[in-house]
């Protein structure tokens, strides 16, 4: 059974270098949607970091998933990996069910 991480990722330069990078990200997370890891993801507001909702195994196929991101390929990020145990679920919140 897969489990529920939350990414909180932190951005470490100024925005214009995020925005330069924010095409292969968004192209990374679809595949990892397409592929069945990535739930939900979008950025912080105030826009200094973003969230993915990942499904993973374990923690370590978590970490490996997140080590490809463009964002922290190129350094430009740090993430924090959170393991989620749902307990409820409201409708249409479903995916997260693992």
């Amino acid at each position: 059974m897969a489990n529920i991480f939350i990414a909180s990722l932190s951005y470490t330069v100024p925005i214009e270098q995020i925005d330069d990078l924010l095409k292969p990200h968004l192209e990374w997370l679809q595949a990892g949607h397409k592929a069945g890891h990535f739930l939900a993801w979008g950025p912080k507001e105030p826009r200094d970091g973003g969230v993915i909702f990942v499904r993973a195994k374990d923690r370590a196929e978590a970490e490996s998933l997140l080590s490809s991101d463009p964002f922290m390929t190129n350094g430009v990020a740090t993430s924090e990996i959170i393991e989620w145990n749902p307990r409820f679920l409201g409708s249409g919140l479903e995916a997260f069910g693992g």
